[in-house]
């Protein structure tokens, strides 16, 4: 008998994640309806997954895939990609706005937030502020 994709994901994890990319060189990425966003550095995605967290976290990793979402550009291209998990609920937005209060850049209006009212959920970071967001928001290591 065959699982079907509900009863795969019923026994998953749910939550909010953090995403850190590493771009070495300056790329210019075409993201879909957001144009061409050129990047370089660090940056942070901010993003939920309230079907299965493990699911979604292994497909930012995977570069076989298609395109579905505007991180999937970036995650196909990063130089260096990192996921962190919240251990304790966070709402997405709330999860954003920690990342602003911490340092991190907001860039690139309406990236990854087209279902709420936040102004983005990719910031620009540097070392300091990762790791006050990190300390902040309490995630850990994904494994």
């Amino acid at each position: 008998m065959t699982e079907t994709k509900k009863e795969r994901r019923k026994g998953e994890r749910k939550g909010t994640y953090l995403l850190f990319l590493t771009f070495a060189e300056t790329q210019e990425i075409h993201t879909g309806s957001l144009g061409i966003l050129a990047v370089k550095g660090e940056y942070c995605y901010v993003g939920s997954a309230l079907n299965g967290i493990d699911s979604r976290i292994k497909r930012h990793f995977s570069k076989e895939k298609k395109t579905r979402w505007h991180i999937d550009h970036l995650t196909l291209s990063a130089d260096t990609t990192e996921a962190y998990i919240s251990l304790v609920p966070i709402p997405e937005c709330t999860l954003s706005e920690m990342a602003e209060n911490s340092g991190c850049i907001p860039v690139f209006k309406g990236f990854g937030c087209s279902d709420c009212r936040c102004r983005t959920h990719l910031f620009s970071i540097n070392e300091t502020s990762k790791q006050k967001l990190l300390i902040t928001s309490g995630a850990v290591p994904f494994r």
